[in-house]
């Protein structure tokens, strides 16, 4: 497939975007990737449940490279809780193995998208009501810890972001700072994104009449493009995120939410 120069252009810009977002509130930017990158491919003869899945796998590993941009940042101001991503991490492999090696292959995508635009739509309601978690609740044990990463990474795989929308909220209601919780989720997206692009690879290796520049469901085009562009960019979202106020902060987090459940569901409907 040639690289043109138009389509190095949409890529950056998508790049320069997802990066910003990805330092900003802590996720991936995959919610953002993965309809344009679906629109690219479909526009050069890709066919359309292919050009899905070749977009969710090559978001994930964009965001090998954002994580570390991002994480790098908010690590320098002391942000990341480290025993919050050491206890969460070996569920978030699991769980990011099983969805990406088996399941992304055989759940029908329609029905996924509705169940998963209701429960973003439920995380951006609770965070713009605010209410405030009880005083004494906090993060649970590692066997909780265990079961959440799982459910964080097989989600993440399924659809693929970087686990920020489901992990922020999480974090937020254990009585995580979020500042702390996006900085923490950041970094939790590198085991993500690892762990379920090593099930792309696999997984897509037998299927046939992938695009030139392919290795398995990734399209090295666009990792190639995006994840320069939004490893330049996320430092300053890391930024960004630290000199705004908690309160919007939370609702900005909260728009994003409600736009992407919105596509999530029509997509779901037309499915």
């Amino acid at each position: 497939m040639t690289i043109a120069p138009l389509l190095v252009a949409e890529l950056a810009v998508l790049g320069v975007g997802t990066g910003f977002l990805a330092g900003l509130l802590g996720i991936g930017g995959g919610m953002l990737m993965v309809p344009f990158i679906t629109i690219i491919l479909g526009h050069r003869g890709v066919p359309s449940d292919l050009a899905v899945k070749m977009a969710i796998a090559t978001s994930m590993s964009t965001i090998m490279f954002t994580s570390i941009s991002s994480v790098i940042a908010h690590h320098r101001r002391g942000a990341v809780r480290w025993d919050i991503v050491k206890r969460l991490s070996p569920g978030i492999v699991i769980g990011s193995l099983v969805g990406s090696l088996g399941v992304f292959a055989l759940l029908k995508g329609s029905a996924l998208a509705i169940l998963f635009a209701l429960f973003v739509g439920f995380s951006a309601t609770q965070m713009f009501l605010n209410r405030k978690p009880k005083p004494t609740r906090q993060m649970p044990g590692t066997a909780g810890q265990l079961a959440g990463g799982g459910a964080i990474g097989f989600l993440s795989g399924l659809v693929g972001a970087g686990g920020g929308f489901i992990s922020v909220p999480f974090m937020t209601w254990c009585n995580v700072a979020i500042h702390n919780a996006v900085a923490t989720s950041a970094a939790l997206g590198f085991p993500i994104a690892v762990a379920n692009v090593l099930g792309y690879v696999a997984s897509g290796l037998s299927v046939q009449d992938l695009p030139a520049g392919s290795i398995g469901y990734i399209w090295l085009p666009a990792l190639a493009v995006i994840a320069v562009c939004s490893f330049i960019t996320a430092p300053l979202g890391a930024k960004a995120a630290h000199s705004l106020p908690v309160s919007k902060l939370k609702r900005v987090f909260a728009s994003i939410l409600y736009v992407l459940a919105a596509y999530m569901l029509w997509k779901g409907l037309r499915g």
